[in-house]
């Protein structure tokens, strides 16, 4: 998976960014691949055995946390949880946007897969993983929204809302964990069936989402929104495909993002009913880290769609869009299809979810559903109200255009407050619209500037450039820190490595008498 999936990151390997985005994704795969081989190895040192059941009767006869762990981390880098994350930024942008969408809604759906397949090995220690995954993921989902709020290359952008949506796929699974810790089987079903919910929903509005950015990508040939605009007019179909995805990725019904975290929220709210102190205060603190993530993810589209799609063109390209052909926008008409299905139709895609966890746990007590079934009931209404509403908007608009067909329409620009000398570099910029949030959490994510400051003698200042970008605190705050610091610590032993023909020969005479002389004295 990890090398198939390397040639397509690297596809315009003509890029050095392009190879420097594949390497490193190659090689954070390969971490997580020896991080699953030694837990898989300790398993059958210990239990003798490569059978999956063997992890069973691991956990059966020892502590669940260690070996947990070590597979949370093989498993999480593929998923891409923080701080395991910062291989999607790169490799999300470098590969073309279809198979972008193949990486964010398959690849890292294999990590969780991976994840909830040990889940259901574990016998003990279900609260303190339940708890820790819960906190880790809410962190995570926190901190890849208000990263892609920020970023104006919009597959960046993106990459940054897989790491969200990993988050909140996690915090389901570390809500069920709590549950089975509990013994709550409310919490179980609520926890599970959301994770496994948001897993096909995140699939489906992620993909949408890469596709519709890569129709954009075909016919302007640029990634940076701050040189785009007013492709409503040139584009009309990726416009509504892209504002669909949106629209769903924010939890807004009809649309499926809002089944899933609507359960998921529901298992908070009943979560909150516990004897324990400190699980109440989780359960609020994941309330509201929910409803922020939710907020920004609103915020995050409307910017990345009002810059792209709304207003003038920023920037004259080089050649001038036009609608993309309709086999590329027909799988995207398939997948909103889906969407709405699972949307206004929820309960036939639970009963899928809730006989997997059903089989999956045996122990876990279903019959609550009997009496709480209201809340699944309650999102099918929530799905079909907001369908007749939208339908009915849909038809004001056909009435309105029948009307309007039949009188003389006169096209104008905007009225401008009595204004009449508009500028196009006078419309709010992605960077302009995110800034007021970047400044107020600017201790999470840092900008980087380029600027050569006036002098007090400059009366008439010459023409300037400036440079920002948005730096990943994990990457260049931590990762990179330990990296320089290693790389110091290698350096010292440069003096080995000094292209002297001659010492290099020494050191294999030197390593030939060793070998000879601790032969000869049995030291070897």
């Amino acid at each position: 998976m990890s090398l198939s999936s390397l040639l397509l990151v690297i596809f315009e390997h003509q890029n050095m960014k392009t190879l420097k985005a594949g390497l490193n994704y190659l090689v954070q795969m390969h971490i997580g691949v020896t991080l699953i081989t030694v837990a898989f190895l300790w398993v059958y040192i210990s239990q003798g055995s490569m059978d999956f059941y063997s992890i069973k009767d691991f956990f059966t006869n020892n502590s669940n946390i260690w070996l947990f762990f070590l597979f949370f981390l093989g498993f999480g880098i593929k998923a891409g949880f923080i701080p395991l994350h910062s291989w999607l930024p790169h490799a999300h942008p470098a590969a073309p946007s279809h198979i972008s969408g193949v990486m964010s809604g398959v690849i890292v759906k294999v990590g969780i897969y991976g994840i909830f397949r040990i889940v259901t090995y574990l016998q003990n220690d279900f609260l303190i993983l339940g708890e820790s995954m819960l906190i880790l993921s809410l962190f995570t989902g926190l901190f890849g929204i208000i990263n892609s709020a920020m970023h104006r290359d919009f597959k960046k952008m993106l990459a940054y809302c897989t790491v969200e949506n990993i988050g909140i796929i996690g915090s389901g699974i570390g809500l069920g964990l709590i549950g089975l810790g509990t013994s709550n089987s409310v919490l179980v079903v609520l926890g599970f069936s959301s994770a496994l919910l948001h897993v096909l929903n995140h699939s489906l509005f992620k993909s949408l989402l890469f596709f519709s950015a890569g129709s954009v990508y075909q016919q302007t040939h640029t990634r940076d929104m701050e040189k785009l605009g007013g492709l409503l007019k040139k584009m009309p179909q990726t416009a509504f495909l892209f504002l669909f995805g949106a629209i769903a990725i924010g939890g807004l019904p009809p649309f499926n993002g809002f089944v899933s975290e609507f359960i998921l929220y529901s298992g908070f709210f009943k979560g909150l009913w516990s004897q324990d102190l400190y699980l109440t205060i989780l359960m609020i603190f994941a309330i509201g880290s929910l409803a922020f993530i939710g907020g920004v993810s609103i915020y995050t589209f409307t910017k990345s769609f009002g810059v792209i799609f709304l207003g003038s063109p920023r920037n004259e390209l080089h050649t001038e869009p036009v609608e993309v052909p309709f086999h590329m926008r027909l799988p995207q008409y398939i997948i909103i299809a889906i969407m709405l299905s699972i949307g206004i139709f929820p309960i036939f895609y639970l009963s899928q979810v809730l006989t997997i966890i059903s089989t999956t746990f045996p122990a876990v007590n279903l019959s609550f559903l009997n009496f709480d079934f209201s809340i699944f009931s309650a999102i099918s209404s929530i799905g079909i109200y907001a369908l007749l509403f939208i339908l009915l908007i849909i038809a004001i608009l056909i009435v309105r255009k029948v009307v309007e067909n039949k009188k003389i329409t006169v096209l104008s620009t905007t009225w401008g407050c009595g204004y009449v000398a508009p500028k196009v570099s006078m419309q709010y910029t992605g960077k302009s619209f995110s800034k007021t949030l970047g400044k107020l959490l600017s201790f999470i994510v840092f900008e980087k500037k380029k600027y050569k400051e006036l002098n007090s003698e400059e009366v008439f200042p010459e023409y300037r450039r400036h440079s920002a970008l948005y730096t990943d605190f994990v990457e260049f705050r931590i990762i990179d820190k330990m990296m320089n610091r290693f790389l110091y610590f290698m350096d010292l032993f440069q003096f080995i490595q000094n292209g002297s023909l001659q010492r290099y020969i020494l050191y294999g005479l030197i390593f030939i008498m060793f070998i000879f002389f601790g032969t000869y004295l049995n030291l070897i």
